[in-house]
């Protein structure tokens, strides 16, 4: 599926893009127009602007946890990136190798994050196993619940499972829908938990 043309975005489509960046539509960069922000430079956002109405709703959801939820930064981003991982999402794995970088999230941890959670200690360790959890039973057993709200708080707690789902949902939609990662970006490794081969990851 192919992004939406600079000729397409009409009032809709920028309420889209603005729920994400906290702009009504007529303050979002035209398309076209060479800005920083100008839609067409985001596939993923001219993908989801072929369905305005909803992608506005996800967007200011998906904003809010980005850049106004009480988890850390640098948390957030390795649950997005354990996920990324897991659910085989190369645009997601290279946009957040890019974005951790800038809240501490470093090259030794995302060479650890492929290889499982032995690297880590601490509330990164609680975070990840509780993001496996989640992962592979479809729900963070009641220990490991407790465990979060006791060393996050309950709404830091509560944003770690809504992060895995988000980022689950949106490697499948990106999946299907065939988004690149950007040129230049990190690739994405293979995952030892899986029965992916490096022949197959080399496809």
């Amino acid at each position: 599926m192919s992004p939406l043309a600079a000729d397409r975005w009409s009032e809709p489509e920028y309420a889209a893009f603005g729920a994400l960046l906290g702009l009504p539509a007529d303050k979002v960069p035209r398309a076209g127009s060479g800005e920083p922000y100008d839609p067409l430079n985001f596939d993923i956002i001219g993908m989801l602007a072929r369905h305005p109405e909803m992608s506005e709703v996800f967007l200011r959801f998906n904003g809010f946890l980005l850049q106004r939820g009480e988890l850390p930064g640098r948390l957030r981003e390795l649950i997005i990136l354990r996920v990324a991982h897991r659910h085989r999402s190369a645009f997601e794995w290279g946009q957040h190798v890019r974005l951790g970088a800038a809240v501490g999230v470093t090259d030794d941890d995302v060479t650890a994050l492929a290889a499982g959670n032995d690297g880590f200690d601490g509330t990164d360790r609680l975070v990840l196993d509780a993001v496996d959890e989640v992962i592979a039973d479809g729900k963070a057993q009641w220990p490991t619940w407790q465990r979060l709200v006791d060393e996050l708080g309950e709404h830091a707690a509560m944003e770690v499972i809504f992060l895995v789902g988000t980022y689950t949902l949106t490697a499948m939609a990106f999946g299907t829908w065939g988004l690149q990662p950007k040129p230049g970006s990190a690739p994405l490794p293979p995952d030892s938990t899986t029965k992916e081969t490096k022949e197959e990851h080399a496809q």
